[in-house]
């Protein structure tokens, strides 16, 4: 299958990206503290940092984060964000060459990123802007499918993305590829959700890299089954999407 160069394909969904994917709770910067012993001294590359979801989160925490996007589009959302932050520098490059110094790095992080990388460029790259016992910290939030409306949400997302070719998805990456990456690791998988109405039901599917955007092709059938399965579920105008935080951490060498 040809690889789907990220720089062009989350332009024009930046803002949707922003406003509907799912946050990363507070957990996460716990067990990154009680585990790995993350600190506010910690610097941190968070690459691929899209709209700055997660640098957020370091950032609130008083570190150093270099947001590594290739993406204008996503670029311009983190920066427009997190211009607050004393700590954040947002540079445009790439996994493969992130043009930071050396060993200057405590923490590389990959939320919902991995991947688009091309893996062993990418391992060299981070062996060498990492410090002597720094960590590599890839993370997904995988969608939960235990109850009916969680169940037919993973089908009309299956129904978009049959729309559309060369999707990429990160329920592809194998434990093997993941071992072969960080050597020995461990895993934590910590609980996520999101409370959506209408509006951000619809939000949360268009984010998505293979959804057809308004005036492509299907758009209209999109929102009408995202209508139609929302209504079938809502409780007082809100449905919740449950998910896992999967963290796998490790100090490749």
């Amino acid at each position: 299958m040809e690889r789907v160069d990220p720089k062009d394909r989350f332009s024009n969904r930046a803002e949707y990206y922003d406003a509907y994917r799912p946050k990363y709770q507070d957990a996460l910067l716990a067990y990154l503290e009680h585990d790995l012993s993350l600190s506010p001294r910690s610097v941190i590359a968070d690459i691929g940092s899209g709209t700055g979801i997660l640098a957020e989160l370091f950032l609130r925490n008083g570190n150093t984060v270099f947001g590594i996007e290739p993406n204008r589009d996503m670029r311009s959302v983190a920066d427009a964000n997190l211009s607050q932050y004393p700590g954040f520098r947002s540079i445009e490059a790439s996994a493969e060459s992130t043009t930071l110094p050396n060993q200057s790095i405590d923490f590389v992080t990959a939320a919902q990123s991995f991947h688009w990388f091309q893996p062993m460029e990418t391992r060299t790259e981070f062996l060498r802007i990492l410090k002597e016992d720094g960590w590599v910290v890839l993370v997904w939030n995988r969608r939960k499918a235990h109850t009916p409306f969680l169940r037919e949400y993973e089908e009309l997302v299956a129904w978009v993305a049959s729309q559309k070719k060369n999707r990429v998805k990160h329920e592809n990456i194998s434990e093997r590829t993941i071992a072969e990456f960080l050597g020995d690791y461990r895993m934590a998988r910590l609980d996520n959700f999101q409370r959506l109405d209408l509006r951000g039901l619809t939000g949360r599917l268009l984010s998505a890299s293979y959804s057809p955007l308004p005036g492509e092709p299907s758009h209209s059938e999109l929102i009408r089954r995202a209508t139609n399965l929302f209504n079938k579920h809502q409780d007082e105008g809100i449905v919740t999407l449950e998910y896992w935080t999967e963290v796998y951490a490790g100090q490749p060498s």
